[in-house]
This record gives C-alpha cells, sequence and structure tokens, in this order.
C-alpha cells in the first residue's frame, strides 16, 4: 500500500478514541440498557469489520484507499456496530429474570449439567462429549448445547453433517440442530464478526420443538472470567439456581496454573452464589491425567479445595487431545472414567443391577 494511503487512515489516539466512542453510541442507540460488555465486544466487531474491508481493498487496489474511502470504511464499523448491539438487545430482552434471585424452572431440559472451564484450554468441550456420549449409549435422552463462538467451538465436529432444523431468536442469530448418533446437538450460529455475551440466545430457544431431554449437557463456550462477572444472562444464565437444580460441573488441567485460574473463577462467583442467583460448581474433573502430580494439589485455594475429595479424573488420550471431539464416539476408558460421577447423580442405572435384571429376562 502507498505510504500515502496508510497517512490518510491513520488516526491520532485522540481520533481512535472518538471514533471508539462513535461505535459504543451506535450499539448504544439500539437499547439504552445494554450491558457494557456487549457495547465492548460491539466496538471490537466495528473495528474488526473496519479492518477486515480495509484489508480486502488494500488487496484489490491498493489506490481505492484514499480520503474518500476513509468514509466508507466508518459506515461499514458503524454498521456492524450497531448490528451487534442490535443482536444482542434483542436476546437479553427475551431473557432477562424478573428479579436476580427468581428461580429457573428447568424441568424442560431435565438435569441440567453446565460445564464450565476453569481455565484456558482445560478440555470443557472435551467433557461435556464425554458426558452425552456416556448417557446417550445408556439411553438417555440428551440434548448437548454448545453456546461457543461458532469459529472457536469446541464441538464443531460433533455432528457427522449440519442438521436442516434451524431456530431463530434474531435474524442473525440462529440455533442449528444436528444429531451426534442419538443426541441432539444444538450449535450457535452467527455471520457477525463477534459473539457479544447479550447474543447467546435464553435457554428456551435451546429446546427443538417435541424434544424433552432427560439432560442437557451444556459446553458454556465462552471465556469463564467474562462469565463469572455477570452470569444472569448470556452464557452464564445455565448456572442459574432452579428446580431440578443444575449440576454444574468445573473442569481443570492438572497444572498449578490451572487451579489458580479456578480459584479466581470461584472467587469471583462467589457473591451470585451469595445472593441466590446461581449455582456453585459441584463437581471437579481433571482433564489429562490419572492422579495429581507432586506438588499440584497443595496450589489450590480455599474454594478449589472444598472440591479435592470428589475429584474425577479422566486420563490423557493422545489420539483423543489431537483430534479434539469428532463425531466418532470418544473412546471407552475415558468414558469409564467419568461413569462413576453419572452414577452417584442417579443417571445412569448400577452396572450390577443391569446384569441382574437381564439374567432376571433371561429365566422369564
Amino acid at each position: 500500500m502507498p505510504l500515502a494511503g496508510l497517512v490518510s487512515m491513520a488516526r491520532s489516539p485522540e481520533g481512535l478514541r472518538a471514533f471508539e466512542g462513535e461505535l459504543a453510541l451506535a450499539a448504544r442507540r439500539t437499547w439504552p440498557d445494554l450491558p457494557g460488555a456487549d457495547i465492548a465486544a460491539a466496538v471490537e466487531a466495528g473495528m474488526l469489520a473496519a479492518a477486515g474491508e480495509r484489508a480486502d481493498a488494500s488487496v484489490r487496489d491498493p489506490g481505492e484507499l484514499g480520503t474518500g474511502g476513509s468514509s466508507d470504511l466508518d459506515d461499514v464499523a458503524r454498521y456492524t456496530a450497531c448490528a451487534i448491539g442490535h443482536a444482542a438487545a434483542e436476546l437479553q430482552r427475551q431473557g432477562l429474570p424478573p428479579e436476580a434471585t427468581s428461580p429457573v424452572d428447568w424441568a424442560g431440559f431435565g438435569t441440567v449439567i453446565p460445564v464450565l472451564a476453569g481455565s484456558p484450554g482445560a478440555g470443557a468441550s472435551m467433557l461435556a462429549a464425554l458426558l452425552t456420549d456416556v448417557l446417550q449409549i445408556e439411553r438417555r435422552r440428551v440434548l448437548l448445547a454448545d453456546l461457543a463462538d461458532p469459529v472457536r467451538s469446541g464441538l464443531a465436529a460433533a455432528a457427522r453433517s449440519d442438521g436442516p432444523l434451524l431456530t431463530r431468536p434474531h435474524p442473525q442469530v440462529h440455533i442449528r440442530f444436528s444429531w451426534r448418533a442419538q443426541a441432539l446437538l444444538a450449535r450457535l450460529q452467527t455471520a457477525l464478526p463477534v459473539v457479544a455475551p447479550g447474543m447467546v440466545p435464553p435457554p428456551r430457544f435451546w429446546l427443538a420443538h417435541g424434544q424433552q431431554p432427560d439432560v442437557t449437557v451444556v459446553d458454556l463456550g465462552h471465556d469463564s472470567w467474562r462469565i463469572s462477572a455477570h452470569p444472569l444472562t448470556g452464557a452464564g444464565v445455565w448456572l442459574r439456581c432452579g428446580t431440578p437444580p443444575p449440576r454444574p460441573v468445573l473442569v481443570v488441567r492438572p497444572t498449578r496454573p490451572s487451579l489458580l485460574h479456578a480459584e479466581q473463577v470461584l472467587t469471583r462467583l462467589d457473591p451470585w452464589v451469595v445472593v441466590g442467583a446461581i449455582a456453585l460448581p459441584v463437581q471437579l474433573v481433571v482433564m489429562g491425567a490419572r492422579r495429581w502430580p507432586a506438588g499440584v494439589a497443595g496450589a489450590a485455594g480455599r474454594r478449589v479445595a472444598a472440591l479435592l475429595q470428589d475429584a474425577v479424573f479422566v486420563p490423557h488420550d493422545p489420539d483423543f487431545a489431537a483430534a479434539g471431539v469428532t463425531a466418532a464416539v470418544t473412546p471407552l476408558r475415558l468414558r469409564k472414567a467419568v461413569t462413576p460421577l453419572l452414577h452417584r447423580w442417579g443417571l445412569r442405572p448400577d452396572a450390577a443391577a443391569q446384569a441382574t435384571t437381564s439374567r432376571t429376562r433371561g429365566r422369564s
């Protein structure tokens, strides 16, 4: 790109802040009460869209980016910020609770198991797939909800093909339903460049018409640090207290940094637990180990330490780790590791009881 083109697009720090303010205003016009996290996401989306248009134009015709082209880029940025703000506003208005402590009726979802990553890359999507496979093999009706930004999802390849059924809670935000064997997989879809926290549709949109699962496994799929700051909307709403009570699972790696991250997430959730808005994680799952490495468990803070005694360990599987979650059934030895947890929760019949029932039927 010619130097003149670069100079024409340059903004001073003051100009950049003023432009970000314009994008924030464009997003806020959609709803005066739009949360700050969604406004920030709208600003990021606007800047990203303008950068993408600028890069495309420079490839097509470096001379195209003159003084007049800058105004076009600004319009693209404003339009994108407004689109993000509108989507987040519309979806939040459909799902905001009447009161922070009002319980949620989870009856239509069966037992809700939100899977929360205690640290980046903890393996929450892998655990969600493991739980889903164990349950569906036991002939449980399972809904696997994938709330992640589509391009960053750990469950993007969890179904052999995308299903034809869509719900459209907003013109630019969809939920697509596919089959993972006998389990129903619901995944967030959008063409917008950024998924703001408020763009995650409220729970009722994640149920396909005519489907009533026994268990709903939810891969929260968003930054746990952000979720824990405001869990009343977006992905965090799946942590809300209700009937039947949800059973949140906290996923960590067998490392000191992962435990330290997880402690901070639980600390941030504390105020919401105290006021009765959300359910505290009831189970710790350690991905990639059979036991704690020497010196790691001692790094646990007070909140994580309360979950150590009943921690479930899922051993490392190099092939599964390399491939991630695919449409193939998850490895048997990893499913065996999480089976006792589901048995304790009454979600999987006791194997001995099943064998006795089978023998009884065989004699009758």
